[in-house]
């Protein structure tokens, strides 16, 4: 029986999606119906292509350089040539630490291009025929940090403030053209992006016991939401950023 989770027939795009959060959020996507094109460096592991095969759905691969706005609109253009996407999903991101008296420009431009101008550029470039159609589901990642400021991370954090903004932005436009655009804001999650924070025990149990929740994030608790957000059960949420932090901004 169909339920308003169900994405049967549903094509999505999402960056970064074959490792970490995107790996879970690609996962969902399959296992509520969708067919998934994922854009990014790395590939995708077997399980995906595996899981995608189990289901009988279609996993695509598009190798991709997110800080390279000629080869995101080349690769967005062919993808649209072919196909029909319904969902993007802006999962892809970078980051890099340090102090920011030292932080290097270079770094900060790498960081700012992927995890802010390229999430800009996708949401422009699929959210045209979504808003043509009168109908689509953009979902960025934000981040903790977009409420916070961290430490050591200025370039993240000012580029996840940014992609939280953004959102909004577009619900503003977009909302009454039928083109719902949301955030996730992930919390604490045990993903390799997270490795220097797991790998100090110091900080890792002053973070831990802030957690309500009692526990780290796993993929598969982002790619439930995802699937929320994707799916026709969230008609009604326009611009929102999510918090998906076991508890962690209530504390």
């Amino acid at each position: 029986m169909s339920t308003p989770f169900d994405l049967t027939g549903k094509t999505a795009v999402v960056t970064g999606g074959g490792r970490g959060l995107g790996l879970g959020i690609s996962t969902a996507l399959l296992e509520a119906g969708a067919d998934i094109i994922v854009f990014g460096r790395t590939g995708v592991p077997a399980e995906l292509t595996d899981r995608a095969a189990a289901l009988g759905r279609r996993s695509d691969f598009v190798e991709l350089d997110l800080a390279d706005r000629d080869a995101i609109a080349v690769a967005a253009a062919q993808v649209l040539l072919e196909r029909r996407v319904d969902i993007l999903v802006n999962n892809a991101g970078t980051q890099d630490r340090y102090p920011a008296v030292d932080f290097p420009l270079e770094a900060w431009d790498r960081v700012l291009d992927i995890n802010l101008r390229a999430v800009f550029q996708l949401c422009q470039l699929f959210g045209r025929p979504m808003l043509e159609r009168g109908e689509g589901k953009i979902v960025n990642l934000a981040s903790l940090l977009s409420f916070q400021g961290g430490l050591t991370v200025p370039a993240y954090a000012a580029s996840k403030g940014a992609v939280a903004q953004l959102t909004k932005a577009l619900c503003n436009e977009w909302s009454s053209k039928g083109v719902n655009v949301n955030a996730i804001a992930p919390g604490y999650m045990a993903t390799e992006m997270n490795s220097a924070l797991l790998a100090d025990p110091d900080r890792l149990a002053s973070l831990s016991a802030r957690i309500p929740a009692g526990r780290w994030g796993q993929p598969e608790d982002i790619g439930n939401v995802a699937v929320f957000l994707a799916s026709a059960a969230s008609g009604y949420v326009h611009g929102q950023v999510l918090a998906v932090d076991g508890g962690w901004m209530a504390r």
